[in-house]
């Protein structure tokens, strides 16, 4: 039967609820994020890891911790419908970095400074700086037992948000010491905690035997009294885990770190020990914390690897995006060097080759390109040009196919022409009047 094409409408899609498309508007924020990460990362030595988005569940359920949060309520888990295998998309990156490592025994040959970045997965209530695919920047250095290297990827983030411009960033720090001593301070904080369970949201209710130290960093101010007056962990530790974190302290203010220790902070993942810190932004409301890290010695060991010690931190770049918006906004960038306009069809098949020409020696080229196929005017295809933000347009007409050459026109104040706005330049000469011209801008690398 022929289609009439009275049907329904087809159904109109979107994006799955938490996770986002990023715009070109807002990709050169993230290139700019990026292209700092990876120079920072080199500038460290710390050499790039990508592990899988899909794991085995237990992965997670044995580095995570099976009562905690991302274990228990955020994961997207499923059944593989072919083999029946329990398989997760990736909530963080440490546990699959650890696995990593013990699998392909990369510490065989001494420690390892290793980094990441990409996606991870979890399903919680969507807001400003937390979706439900988001995007991690992480550093895990396998290996290395001393604070210096707990000062090191401190110093890191310190350098990263420099780098990009960002202040009104704070650093907090605590120790929470080692599994004896924690278990020791875990039994004294139930015992508070049940003295005060009338004051007790239903969140700490929930986590006060399954994961109590979580409740000392609540964010609900009803509780804050109770908090403030729990057993501190610092006052559990033994000689070594307070001589490390005295040392990282000795460490950090010869570095010229500006600090706080907070004796209530702690990790959501129960692999930290020792050293744990944030760095929080006062531009995200609760959202506040924009990396967060720490010491995770145990973690080789609890997934089937030699023991190993080992630190690291994950910085969450959606909410470094949006702090970026705020603080350090970019201004309008060029799309291109050049903007190709052309009039005629002999024109315009010479403006095929011309364009590429132009990209051999280096040059970013915006070819026009006619929206409804049928040619566009010379005035229309100009307002392209002025508007793509290009230092230059090339112009191909008739009149310069005859004569074997381009006009070009500078579109900018700041784009000096030799003779004038514009210039007619023989097409075996494009190439390097335009570098040369671009190079005088400092708009063009050599």
């Amino acid at each position: 039967m022929k289609d009439t094409g009275t049907g329904p409408a087809p159904e109109r899609l979107a994006a799955v609820k938490g996770m986002n498309d990023v715009l070109p508007a807002d990709a050169a924020y993230w290139e700019r994020v990026e292209a700092a990460i990876g120079a920072l990362a080199r500038a460290y030595g710390y050499s790039q890891i990508r592990t899988p988005i899909v794991e085995f569940t237990r992965l997670f359920r044995r580095g995570i911790g099976a009562v905690t949060d991302i274990v228990e309520k955020e994961m997207y888990s499923f059944r593989d419908a072919l083999n029946g295998e329990e398989l997760s998309l990736r909530p963080e990156c440490t546990a699959s970095v650890v696995r990593a490592a013990i699998e392909h025994n990369l510490l065989y040959d001494g420690p390892k400074r290793l980094w990441y970045a990409g996606p991870m997965f979890r399903h919680e209530k969507p807001q400003l700086g937390r979706s439900r695919q988001f995007h991690q920047f992480g550093v895990e250095a396998l290996g290395f037992a001393g604070p210096d290297v707990d000062a090191e990827v401190i110093l890191m983030g310190a350098r990263l948000w420099d780098d990009l411009g960002l202040g009104h960033v704070r650093l907090e720090i605590n120790s929470i010491g080692e599994a004896p001593e924690r278990a020791r301070h875990r039994a004294d904080l139930i015992a508070y905690l049940e003295a005060h369970q009338e004051g007790l949201d239903e969140d700490a209710r929930r986590r006060l035997y399954s994961n109590p130290l979580r409740i000392l960093d609540t964010k609900n101010p009803a509780m804050q009294e109770i908090a403030d007056g729990a057993p501190r962990l610092v006052d559990y530790l033994g000689d070594e885990s307070r001589g490390h974190f005295e040392a990282l302290q000795v460490l950090l203010r010869d570095s010229g770190i500006g600090f706080s220790v907070n004796p209530r902070l702690v990790r959501g993942l129960d692999y930290y020990n020792r050293t744990v810190f944030e760095w929080i932004s006062s531009g995200l409301g609760s959202q506040g914390t924009i990396c967060g890290g720490g010491r995770y010695d145990a973690l080789m060991a609890l997934m089937g690897g030699k023991s190993a010690p080992a630190c690291g931190f994950a910085i969450g770049l959606e909410r470094v995006i949006a702090l970026l918006h705020q603080e350090a906004p970019l201004a309008p960038g060029e799309s291109c060097d050049v903007y190709l306009v052309h009039q005629g069809a002999a024109a315009g098949r010479l403006a095929l080759r011309v364009a590429e020409g132009l990209r051999s020696a280096g040059l970013d080229v915006v070819l026009h390109c006619s929206p409804d196929g049928q040619g566009s005017s010379f005035k229309s295809q100009m307002k392209r040009a002025d508007s793509s933000g290009a230092p230059f347009a090339v112009i191909l007409g008739d009149e310069e196919v005859a004569a074997g050459c381009a006009s070009v026109k500078a579109l900018r104040e700041a784009a000096p022409a030799s003779q004038g706005p514009q210039q007619r330049v023989a097409l075996d000469q494009l190439s390097d009047y335009l570098v040369g011209q671009l190079v005088g801008t400092g708009d063009f690398e050599e």
